[in-house]
């Protein structure tokens, strides 16, 4: 019986900030499969993160298969906009949600797995980041400045997590980040760059797995996921009719589930996905093969 087993890797999760994004769902079946894992949270929201774990708020979504709960073996405060220190302005080091974190840089997670873990230390790194401030803006009323933080935070990090991580990680490593359809097709709302910022990060998937494969070893995919009514995803407005709409016109018409995204993000982390790399793997119901609406939703069209 083929069984995806992660027992004794170590996974870095970046992006976990909650309990309801597709973040927590791959730590929670990268848990399930045996995995430990640790996280990187954005600094702005880490103390109500870690509020909400110690006060028990997420012990029911924590609850594992055996009755057991989702423990973090670490979890380290990351902005991944910085791929150092230095590279922070005064004002984000000296913000009240930043100053007494210590070193929130890319670079930073790196020096602590180091100095907890030692080196080499992880098998699995996901990228479960993004972030678009003009998001709701159409991209032809989008800054520079907006375009190029969307792209930088949501894209570019993917790159610097390879580059300082890769060097971290064991043989057979497997890196995972999460894309959406914006990237090929218009999906109107989605603006402010981020459908840019997925195009590129599909783009650097590919590259990154010739580059990081031949270098490290490791394996790169990434998952496009229909969407979620999760707290982040309500940054985009509309949500919800976007979760109606791909239920209701996708060859399975149903509501996706985060953990049908975390198993199948397990799947690729574990030896069952060896062969797999550089390839976007789609978890909608199908509604990515679809060319011509089946039902519409009040607002969307049909």
């Amino acid at each position: 019986m083929l069984k995806i087993d992660l027992t004794g890797k170590r996974a870095l999760v970046a992006g976990v900030a909650d309990d309801g994004g597709y973040g927590f769902a791959i730590a929670k079946a990268l848990v399930e499969a045996g995995a430990t894992v640790c996280t990187g949270t954005w600094p702005p929201a880490l103390n109500i993160f870690q509020n909400l774990l110690e006060r028990g708020k997420m012990d029911a979504s924590r609850k594992l298969s055996d009755g057991s709960r989702l423990e973090f073996e670490k979890i380290y405060p990351l902005d991944a906009a910085y791929d150092t220190l230095a590279d922070a302005a005064e004002d984000i080091r000296g913000n009240k949600r930043y100053k007494d974190v210590g070193d929130f840089s890319v670079e930073g997670v790196r020096q602590r797995l180091v100095a907890d873990f030692g080196q080499p230390c992880l098998d699995v790194v996901v990228h479960s980041l993004a972030n678009g401030p003009e998001v709701k803006k159409p991209l032809l009323e989008t800054s520079r400045g907006g375009y190029l933080t969307a792209v930088s935070v949501s894209a570019y990090s993917l790159t610097s997590l390879v580059a300082r991580l890769g060097p971290l990680m064991r043989p057979g490593g497997a890196v995972i980040s999460l894309t959406y359809m914006a990237s090929e097709r218009v999906i109107p709302g989605y603006g402010g760059g981020m459908s840019s910022a997925k195009a590129a990060l599909e783009s650097d998937t590919r590259t990154l797995a010739f580059e990081a494969g031949r270098k490290y070893g490791l394996r790169v995919n990434t998952i496009s996921a229909g969407p979620l009514a999760s707290r982040a995803a309500s940054a985009i407005g509309g949500i919800d009719r976007m979760v109606k709409y791909y239920a209701a016109n996708a060859p399975l018409p149903e509501e996706l589930a985060a953990m049908e995204v975390g198993v199948t993000a397990a799947f690729l982390c574990s030896p069952l996905a060896s062969g797999i790399t550089g390839t976007i793997v789609y978890v909608d119901k199908g509604y990515h093969g679809m060319g011509m609406a089946v039902a519409g939703v009040q607002g969307l069209g049909t």
